[in-house]
């Protein structure tokens, strides 16, 4: 059978199997070796672009390491520490405990690098705290847990940002850098916007830490907040790679957690390992998946026929980063993040380099258009663990995260067409 029939045929295949229920990860090896053996092409090519690809990828050790860092913070009693110290610092702020859920995710994401992992631990503490009693209404509690909870990726470290550098060849470092502003601008305008809508609507204003407390708490928080310190810092001074950087962040996490707080055990500790070891097994498949199928798609020339197709429009990067997102605006919508980032994201990459577009400033643009994708109905996956974490009908959240929705979106077309604000940093740094 010829390429150009087999593709279709894969392209199907892959759809049916997933739609069945296949993982993603399963599908896309089913569907490539379909591909493989229907073209006259060598079935072993499979295996190797998984060698090449994933085993012998230095990079792609990152990722495992960062979800055994985000696990032992949400087995642990750090995020206690982190929580208190917001509360010292911005409980104050008119919507304290909403501006406290939104800083603490911050400083939280300097750990996980996960919105799901935010969002499963310190953010479900707080959705509590916010319900209790009815000081928030249910809806907007969730709302603000889970747009919080999106800054997690952007800020460093990143797991979608590891996967980004994975298939663009492009710097970990230098998005890790490029993510830092971004964050910030986030964390900035969301607190901006809970204050108004706390005037507006009357929330309370939470009581001021004793002064004689705020030193103790800080001591406190130190240890934790010298995480994402000691690993942009090493990745900017050189001490260390990136991939280094999640193993120095693992390592500093496990030492806190046993013998600084002495808040894991042995149990604890195996099952933090269970956990990480389930987590990146789905994420391999997933990884071996999608360089095999990319694999294929390059074969097939597809992202050069999607440089013809916009070529043909003489479309300018103004334009270009228009349709971009306003296509991952809607994929977001109904498809996950893995799928976004590794099937269709290598399909626009040439292009954007063909448009002169540096890529580190393009990749920060696709992540920050995923995030949205985690709270965006109806697939929102964030809005779902909240519901199934914190029992909040879905119906109360979707009607109050319109708002935050459109916020980010603003943010998103800044950081789009201003790539000054995530480039500069990493230039700064020497990284570009």
């Amino acid at each position: 059978m010829i390429a150009s029939i087999a593709f279709p045929l894969m392209i199907a295949i892959l759809v049916i199997t997933t739609v069945m229920g296949m993982p993603l990860g399963i599908s896309m090896i089913v569907s490539s070796i379909f591909y493989l053996i229907m073209s006259g092409r060598d079935v072993g090519l499979a295996a190797e672009m998984v060698l090449n690809g994933v085993f012998g990828n230095f990079v792609a050790l990152a990722v495992p390491l960062f979800i055994f860092a985000a696990n032992i913070m949400n087995a642990s009693k750090i995020s206690d520490r982190l929580l208190n110290f917001a509360l010292a610092m911005v409980g104050r702020l008119p919507g304290g405990l909403a501006q406290v859920n939104i800083f603490t995710s911050l400083l939280f994401s300097g750990m996980s690098g996960s919105a799901v992992s935010d969002v499963a631990g310190v953010g479900k503490i707080l959705t509590n705290m916010m319900t209790e009693g009815d000081r928030y209404p249910r809806g907007f509690a969730g709302a603000v847990t889970a747009t919080s909870s999106v800054v997690g990726p952007i800020f460093p470290p990143s797991i979608p940002m590891v996967f980004y550098a994975l298939i663009s060849s492009t710097s970990v470092g230098a998005l890790f850098l490029g993510g830092v502003v971004p964050a910030l601008m986030v964390v900035v305008t969301l607190g901006i916007v809970v204050g108004i809508a706390a005037k507006m609507r009357g929330f309370p204003i939470e009581k001021a830490v004793p002064l004689r407390l705020i030193p103790i708490i800080i001591l406190r928080a130190i240890p934790p907040l010298m995480m994402p310190v000691i690993l942009l810092g090493g990745i900017y001074t050189g001490a260390f790679t990136p991939t280094e950087a999640a193993a120095v962040s693992a390592f500093y996490a496990l030492l806190l957690a046993v013998f600084a707080y002495r808040s894991i055990g042995l149990a604890e500790f195996f099952e933090v390992v269970h956990s990480t070891v389930k987590t990146t097994a789905v994420v391999t498949i997933v990884l071996c998946g999608a360089f095999i199928f990319n694999y294929v798609v390059t074969i097939e020339r597809i992202p050069q026929s999607v440089f013809l197709f916009f070529d043909q429009f003489e479309l300018n990067t103004v334009m270009f980063f228009l349709m971009i997102n306003l296509l991952y605006l809607v994929l977001g919508c109904f498809l996950d993040v893995s799928t976004i980032m590794l099937v269709i994201t290598p399909l626009f990459i040439p292009t954007a380099a063909a448009l002169g577009i540096d890529l580190h400033h393009f990749g920060i643009v696709i992540v920050f258009n995923m995030m949205i994708g985690l709270i965006t109905p109806p697939y929102g996956i964030l809005l779902f663990i909240i519901k199934a974490l914190n029992g909040i009908p879905l119906g109360e959240m979707i009607r109050e995260i319109w708002l935050f929705i459109g916020v980010l979106i603003a943010l998103l077309m800044i950081i789009t067409y201003v790539p000054s604000l995530s480039l500069w940093l990493p230039r700064f740094a020497g990284l570009l």
